[in-house]
C-alpha cells in the first residue's frame, strides 16, 4: 500500500473507530479519487457523510482525530484535509458540517468509497453561482492580503517557501477561472489543459513543478504571476456583477498589486 493510501487508511479506521454507526460512509476525494496526485505537493482528502441528525460535539471530534492522525501518521499525514457533514446539511436542509460546494461537487462526480455504504443518492449538485462565490471567498481568505501579495511582487521570495507554495499560487487561479467558467472540477490537468491566457508558459511549468521540482523556468514567475493574477482579478471582477461587495474586495486586492511590475 502506498504512503498516501496508508494515510487514507489509517484516518479511515480511526474515524470508524471513534464515531461507530454514525459513520455511514468514507471517502477519497481530490486527486486521490480523481487522479493527478504528486506527493511532492498534494493534499489527502478525506469526505465523510454522517448519520443525521448533527451531534454538538461533531465539529470537536473530527478535528480531534485528524489532529491525532497528523501527529502519529507519516510524514504526508501532514497534508490530511478532512470534509464532513451528513444528507441534510449536504442538501442544504440544515446547517452545519464542513463541505464548501466545490468538495460537494468532487464528493458527488469523483468521491471513491473507502468504507460504509455509499451515501450520496439524492444530493443536489451545487450551482454555478454557488461554485463561483464560494471559489471568491476561499480565494479572497486564502490568497488576497499582504502576505500573498508580497510573494507575488517578490517571487524569490516566494520560490524560497518550496515547490507546494508555487504550484499552489500559479494553479489555483487557472482552477478558480476554469470551475467559474465551466462549473466543473478544477482540477490542475484540466484547468491547465483548458487556460488560454497570458501565463501560458508559467501555467505549463507549473504543472510540471508538480512532479517533478523546480527548475530554471522559475524565472517566468518574475514576468507571468502578476499579470496571471490580473488576469484572474478581471475575470471575477466581471462575473460578480451580482455579488458586489465580493466584485468590490476584487478590485482592491487588484489595487494592491498596482505598483507589482508584469
Amino acid at each position: 500500500m502506498s504512503e498516501p493510501e496508508a494515510v487514507l487508511a489509517s484516518a479511515v479506521a480511526a474515524y470508524r473507530a471513534t464515531l461507530g454507526p454514525r459513520l455511514l460512509a468514507a471517502y477519497a476525494l481530490g486527486s486521490l479519487a480523481h487522479g493527478g496526485f504528486n506527493p511532492l505537493v498534494s493534499d489527502i482528502d478525506v469526505g465523510l457523510v454522517l448519520a443525521d441528525p448533527l451531534e454538538t460535539g461533531d465539529a470537536a471530534t473530527i478535528e480531534a482525530v485528524a489532529a491525532e492522525q497528523k501527529r502519529s501518521g507519516p510524514e504526508l499525514a501532514e497534508r490530511l484535509s478532512v470534509f464532513w457533514g451528513t444528507h441534510l446539511t449536504l442538501s442544504g436542509k440544515v446547517e452545519g458540517g464542513r463541505f464548501p460546494p466545490l468538495d460537494r461537487l468532487d464528493l458527488i462526480a469523483h468521491g471513491r468509497l473507502l468504507a460504509g455504504t455509499d451515501a450520496r443518492a439524492g444530493l443536489p449538485q451545487p450551482s454555478a453561482d454557488e461554485l463561483l462565490i464560494s471559489g471568491a471567498e476561499f480565494a479572497l481568505g486564502f490568497l488576497a492580503g499582504a502576505p500573498t501579495t508580497e510573494e507575488l511582487r517578490d517571487p524569490d521570495l516566494l520560490i524560497a517557501r518550496g515547490v507546494r507554495r508555487v504550484t499552489k499560487l500559479v494553479l489555483f487561479p487557472v482552477r478558480f477561472m476554469y470551475t467559474a467558467a465551466t462549473a466543473q472540477i478544477g482540477t490542475n490537468d484540466a484547468a491547465a489543459d483548458w487556460y488560454r491566457g497570458v501565463a501560458r508558459p508559467l501555467v505549463s511549468a507549473a504543472r510540471d513543478w508538480r512532479a517533478d521540482g523546480l527548475d530554471e523556468r522559475t524565472a517566468l514567475l518574475h514576468e507571468q504571476l502578476v499579470p496571471l493574477y490580473r488576469e484572474y482579478m478581471d475575470d471575477h471582477i466581471e462575473r460578480l456583477r451580482s455579488r458586489p461587495d465580493l466584485a468590490s474586495e476584487f478590485a482592491a486586492w487588484r489595487e494592491e498589486l498596482s505598483n507589482a511590475p508584469g
